[in-house]
């Protein structure tokens, strides 16, 4: 009997209306990252039609112009295309320039008005945002309360700032911190009833009351909207504007420098500086990262804030600064074009966007095509733990470090794990460890696979931890 042909797998060459949605979808959002990157957006696209029962990029398209359906379906979708970054204190580098350098001299500057206007853009789940609220609690201490503090994030999805404005985050979120600053900083919750996981992290309630959140699509400050979002001695954007194109990127930097005040600062994501900027703003090079001021900003900080208190995790790492050459004339805008997506990539995206069980299952696959890259069993091992599965956990860093025995971010996090699981002799001898070989290096060298920790950040973090032992055992 003569079987049918097996029809092939749906795909962006294969549906014929899928160009006409994907340049309406970059159109109303701006994500000119998409433009070649058609599989991602493909898949990202054919969850949507999974959720809302329909076939096609063209009944999609149909759906998303409806004027009942659309709206919401609209929330979803940018939603589903935003890869949301969720983890405290990201980039440790230039949370150690705002503990150190940029906030002590906003303090120091405002002593008299004690007023501070601080936006984070395109905050996603609210890791970023909740960090500086942190640092400015800890910095002003007491003296918080005589202070008047706006800290706003905003983003394109709604869906995100849901999730922010309710202040709970998984484990991911928090893998940089040490236990001592987890119980510090939240409260540990229940898990979900039937959850094969631990509970929630509910962040405390006297971080959560500074930080407001706002639905906002950035391509409308380029048509001179958001007229209320001005005069800020702050503004963070980070990890955003790789999803635009050069000339939107460009627009946007000129529209955030508009909005600072004389002295304030502007800090983009790692990758994200580029020549051209110094046609608008004064770049600073801070140790580990660069920061932009307006034109004519004094470039050396007031003096020190008056109160101290530091965030143990993050050192004040303040030796030296200077103000980063002008160009001669504007130099060209520089494209900045993501790496290719790698395995370890595909599984950093999915788990910083809460997606946990499936980037497990996709480091579990690629372990099956490279059994012997320690990255891949040290993100097994975290995202096993995230899960619930601490055996797992333990067994996976166990391994990473099997194969790379200086591997300091397993070292360290096996050390939390043991911690965690009330096996504190163990834990010690993990942290003495993590501690001994991160000594060796330079104290400013970045940790593969630390999320941009330095050495001697590491070891601050793991002797805190280690020192916290003796005092339970104490």
């Amino acid at each position: 009997m003569a079987t049918s042909p097996r029809q092939p797998r749906p795909g962006p060459d294969s549906d014929p209306a899928y160009p006409p949605l994907k340049a309406l979808v970059i159109a109303r959002t701006g994500h000119h990252y998409y433009a070649d990157k058609d599989d991602l957006l493909f898949d990202r696209l054919c969850r949507r039609f999974k959720a809302c029962g329909i076939a096609d990029a063209r009944a999609y398209l149909a759906h998303l112009a409806d004027p009942e359906s659309g709206p919401p379906e609209w929330t979803a979708l940018e939603a589903e295309i935003t890869i949301g970054e969720t983890f405290f204190f990201r980039y440790a580098e230039q949370f150690a320039a705002l503990r150190g350098t940029i906030l002590p001299g906003l303090i120091a500057a405002r002593a008299q008005s004690r007023t501070l206007r601080i936006w984070s853009a395109g905050c996603s789940t609210g890791a970023e945002p909740y960090s500086i609220a942190v640092l400015l609690h800890d910095l002003l201490a007491e003296d918080l309360g005589n202070w008047r503090i706006s800290i706003t994030g905003t983003d394109i999805s709604a869906i995100a700032l849901a999730a922010a404005r309710s202040g709970e985050y998984g484990r991911w979120a928090l893998r940089t911190l040490p236990p001592e600053e987890r119980q510090r900083l939240f409260l540990a919750g229940p898990p979900a009833p039937g959850a094969a996981r631990e509970g929630s992290f509910t962040l405390r309630p006297q971080f959560r009351r500074m930080v407001r959140f706002e639905t906002q699509n950035l391509l409308g400050l380029l048509e001179g909207g958001a007229k209320a979002f001005s005069d800020f001695d702050l503004i963070l954007c980070r990890n955003v504007l790789i999803y635009f194109d050069a000339e939107t990127v460009y627009g946007l930097v000129r529209s955030f420098g508009r909005r600072l005040k004389p002295d304030g600062w502007l800090l983009l994501g790692h990758a994200e500086p580029n020549p051209a900027f110094c046609d608008l703003l004064d770049p600073l090079n801070l140790p580990g990262t660069v920061a932009y001021r307006p034109r004519g900003a004094d470039p050396v900080p007031r003096g020190p804030a008056t109160a101290t208190a530091t965030a143990p995790w993050i050192p004040l790492p303040v030796p030296e600064m200077r103000v980063a050459p002008k160009a001669r004339q504007a130099p060209a805008i520089v494209e900045a074009t993501p790496p290719e997506t790698s395995a370890l990539d595909r599984i950093r995206t999915l788990a910083d966007a809460g997606e946990t069980a499936e980037a497990w299952r996709a480091v579990r696959t690629a372990l099956i095509d490279s059994p012997t890259e320690a990255a891949l069993h040290y993100y097994e091992g975290l995202l096993a733990w995230s899960l619930g599965r601490e055996d797992e956990a333990e067994r996976a860093l166990r391994g990473a470090l099997y194969l790379d025995r200086d591997f300091v971010m397993a070292h360290y996090q096996l050390g939390l794990l043991l911690i965690a699981a009330g096996r504190r002799a163990a834990a010690a001898r993990v942290l003495d460890n993590a501690i001994r070989i991160g000594g060796r290096l330079p104290a400013d060298a970045r940790l593969p696979e630390g999320d941009g920790t330095c050495a001697g950040q590491l070891v601050a973090g793991a002797t805190l931890a280690r020192d916290g032992l003796e005092e339970s055992v104490a």
